[in-house]
């Protein structure tokens, strides 16, 4: 049922995030935000480990934690700390975003998997709003083995690294590619991305791909201990 849920957002995320309006607004040349490099798009086929990232089990990752759901995301190499609010579908069918005026507010899409979880989580966030950069505006700058830190209601922390950065034009979005199931705990981070038109906004979608590596749990006396996989 996640799957399919996961499945019936493939193709409205990319409308609901990408209107820029402060590239609309004050133009292109100075504030478009970075996109990725070749140098940071995934090193094997997809799916040639059957897996929707193109990954098998390498020993990397990390054991699935329980379902709990995710309160807050760090990408520390970004100085990104941000609270995560729960997405659904708008009556239309497309994805819900974060308020717009919230710049440093992302979401996660409730109704998939919980970040930690085995499957494919997601997280989206606003490039940019009328007033300037937001949350996830420096997405595209994000190189792989990076570690991305989601806190849990749980109490615990899920590591992640990332395998992957690409930008997708929308009209080639790989649905199966990024919201497909998982047989270990996948993360999705999408925003805008790709080129942009005054007409219509961003063209497209900065994804980031990464895997459960870690965890940190709370402790008695509040401190947190690592389990990391070997």
């Amino acid at each position: 049922m996640r799957r399919l849920a996961n499945a019936v957002i493939a193709g409205v995320t990319v409308v609901a995030l990408c209107s820029g309006a402060w590239l609309l607004r004050s133009g292109t040349a100075s504030h478009a935000p970075p996109q990725p490099s070749a140098a940071q798009a995934h090193s094997r086929s997809s799916g040639s480990s059957g897996t929707s990232s193109g990954w098998g089990d390498d020993g990397s990752a990390a054991a699935a934690l329980p379902a709990s759901p995710p309160v807050r995301i760090r990408v520390p190499s970004l100085r990104v700390d941000a609270p995560l609010m729960g997405l659904g579908l708008t009556p239309t069918g497309s994805l819900d975003v974060p308020p717009a005026e919230r710049k440093n507010l992302a979401g996660w899409y409730e109704a998939g998997t919980t970040p930690g979880e085995r499957g494919t989580a997601i997280v989206a966030g606003h490039v940019d709003n009328a007033d300037g950069a937001a949350v996830f505006y420096r997405l595209g700058a994000l190189r792989r083995g990076a570690t991305i830190e989601v806190d849990r209601w749980d109490g615990g922390t899920a590591l992640f690294t990332v395998d992957a950065v690409e930008v997708y034009d929308a009209r080639d979005f790989p649905d199966e590619k990024v919201y497909g199931a998982a047989p270990r705990p996948e993360l999705r981070v999408i925003t805008c991305g790709g080129g942009y038109s005054r007409a219509t906004g961003y063209r497209g979608n900065v994804v980031v791909f990464a895997h459960l590596t870690g965890s940190r749990v709370a402790s008695l006396t509040g401190s947190r201990d690592s389990n990391r996989a070997d």
